[in-house]
C-alpha cells in the first residue's frame, strides 16, 4: 500500500543554463540554445517531496512557468493514495479541464506544463514506494499498468483489452529481462560529438573521445548547407570507422523534397537513420520521405505532441524509430500509452534526450519498455548528451556506451538546491550582469 500524503503546494522555478556560450546543443533549427527548465517541486504534509520539470531552451520558459501555475489548483489538496488508486482519472482531470483544454488541447505549452506536474506526481509516488520510477511501473500487474493509460483516440488500433493481452504475454519473463538489463545496462548513442556549431577540430576530438570510451553509435546534426553536411559526415565517418553506427538529425529544417534529396546525397555515409527530416506535424510528409529514401530509415517524435499523433505516424508507416520525449508528451501516463502503441506496431522506442534532465528521465522510460511493455529489441537505444548532469542529485551513470540502471527512488530529476539558486532566471548568479537572452 502506498505511503500516503497530501499535496499542499506546488513551487515552480525558471532555471536556465547558458549553453549558448559554448554552442552545446546547437543544430540547424536552434543555433544557440540555452538549456533550461520549468522546474516543479510538490510540497506535502509529510517529509516527502516530488520533483518534475519540462525542458525548454531559454526564452519562453516563463510562459511554461505560468501554465504550470494555472494547473496548481488541480493538484493542490490531492492525496497521493487517491491518485495512485486511479491514475488515469487524475491524468484526465489535468488534460480535460474545460478552460485549460481550450489553450491546448493536449499539445503546446499547456501540455509541457502538464508533463512537469504529472512527472512530479510520479516522482512523489515512486519515492513513497521507495522505488526508482522504472521499478514502480515495471512491478505493476498488466491490469494496473493498463489502468494508468488513457485510451481515448487510440482504440481504432489499440484497445485496453488488446493492451492487457500484450502485457500479459510479456509478464512471465519480466524477471529475466530485469536481471539481464541490470547486468548489461541500456544501450545508448551519443549526440555530443556533432553539434552544428562546433568547429571541425572539436568534432574530430569529440569523435576520438567517443571511440576511446566505447561508443558504438554516434549522431551528427545536419541541415546546414548540403556541402557542409557532406563534409562533416565524411569527417565523422573517417574518425569513427565503418564498423560504428552513424545517425543524422535534421531537426525539422527541410521541406519534403529537400529532405528526400539531402538524404539520398548523404546515403553514401551509411546513416542508420535520418531524424526529423521535416515538420514534426507532417505525418504524410514523413511517410513519403520514408518511402523514397529507403533503405535509410526515419526517426522522429521528439516534437510529437501526444499519443494521437504517434498513432497516425505509426499507421502511416512514417517512422521506423519512435523518439518520444518525456516532457513533450503529458507525463508518465501518456508515455506509457505511446510505449504500448510502439509495441503494437513492433517499433523500437529510442527516446529523445537532447536537453537538460532528459537523460535522467528517459532511462526510466526505456527500462519500463524493455522489462514490461516492448520486451527485448536489439534496435532500442537511448540518446545521451554529456551536458549538465552534475546539477542532479542522482545523475545518470554511463559505462562503455550504456546507461547503468538507476537505483535511487524517484524519477531521477531532483536538482541540487545550489544549482536552482545559481541558475534561476533572471536573478541567479549565472545571469548576473548578463543581458537577457
Amino acid at each position: 500500500m502506498v505511503r500516503d500524503c497530501k499535496i499542499t503546494g506546488v513551487r515552480v522555478r525558471d532555471v536556465r543554463f547558458p549553453t549558448s556560450r559554448t554552442l552545446a546543443g546547437s543544430d540547424a533549427m536552434n543555433q544557440a540554445p540555452d538549456y533550461s527548465a520549468a522546474y516543479v517541486t510538490l510540497e506535502t504534509d509529510s517529509d516527502l517531496r516530488g520533483y518534475g520539470m519540462t525542458f525548454t531552451i531559454g526564452r519562453g520558459t516563463e510562459i511554461v512557468v505560468a501554465a504550470i501555475q494555472a494547473l496548481m489548483p488541480l493538484v493542490t489538496g490531492r492525496r497521493l493514495a487517491d491518485i495512485a488508486a486511479d491514475s488515469r482519472s487524475f491524468w484526465r482531470s489535468l488534460v480535460g479541464d474545460s478552460h485549460l483544454r481550450w489553450v491546448g488541447p493536449e499539445k503546446g505549452v499547456i501540455h509541457l506544463a502538464t508533463a512537469a506536474v504529472v512527472n512530479a506526481v510520479w516522482d512523489l509516488w515512486a519515492r513513497a514506494e521507495s522505488k526508482p520510477l522504472w521499478k514502480l511501473v515495471s512491478d505493476m500487474s498488466p491490469e494496473q499498468l493498463v489502468a494508468c493509460v488513457d485510451f481515448r483516440y487510440m482504440t481504432d488500433v489499440l484497445t485496453p483489452e488488446q493492451a492487457l493481452e500484450l502485457l500479459a504475454a510479456r509478464a512471465p519473463t519480466k524477471p529475466q529481462r530485469e536481471s539481464e538489463i541490470r547486468r548489461d545496462g541500456l544501450a545508448a548513442y551519443t549526440t555530443s560529438v556533432g553539434w552544428l556549431g562546433f568547429s571541425d577540430e572539436e568534432v574530430r576530438e569529440r569523435c576520438r573521445i567517443a571511440v576511446s570510451e566505447g561508443w558504438s553509435h554516434v549522431k551528427m546534426k545536419v541541415g546546414g548547407t548540403l556541402e557542409d553536411d557532406v563534409h562533416r559526415a565524411a569527417m565523422i565517418r573517417e574518425e569513427i570507422g565503418a564498423e560504428r553506427f552513424l545517425m543524422m538529425d535534421a531537426n525539422q529544417v527541410w521541406e519534403v523534397e529537400e529532405a528526400i534529396a539531402a538524404t539520398r546525397r548523404l546515403e553514401e555515409f551509411d546513416p542508420w537513420w535520418m531524424e526529423e527530416p521535416t515538420s514534426p506535424d507532417d505525418v504524410l510528409g514523413h511517410a513519403r520521405i520514408a518511402r523514397e529514401v529507403a533503405p535509410v530509415r526515419i526517426a522522429t517524435g521528439e516534437h510529437c505532441h501526444n499519443r494521437t499523433m504517434f498513432k497516425q505516424l505509426m499507421q502511416a508507416q512514417a517512422l521506423h524509430f519512435c523518439q518520444l520525449d518525456a516532457c513533450r508528451l503529458g507525463g508518465v501516463n501518456e508515455v506509457m500509452a505511446v510505449l504500448l502503441l510502439a509495441a503494437r506496431f513492433e517499433l523500437p522506442v529510442c527516446p529523445h534526450a537532447g536537453g537538460i534532465g532528459l537523460s535522467e528521465y528517459v532511462q526510466h522510460v526505456s527500462l519500463i519498455d524493455h522489462i514490461a511493455v516492448g520486451g527485448v529489441n536489439d534496435e532500442r537505444l537511448i540518446e545521451y548528451v554529456d551536458e549538465l548532469h552534475e546539477h542532479f542529485v542522482a545523475p545518470v551513470q554511463m559505462s562503455e556506451g550504456h546507461y547503468v540502471v538507476p537505483e535511487t527512488p524517484g524519477y531521477s530529476i531532483e536538482m541540487h538546491p545550489e544549482s536552482l539558486e545559481e541558475y534561476a532566471f533572471p536573478d541567479g548568479a549565472a545571469w548576473a550582469g548578463v543581458d537577457s537572452p
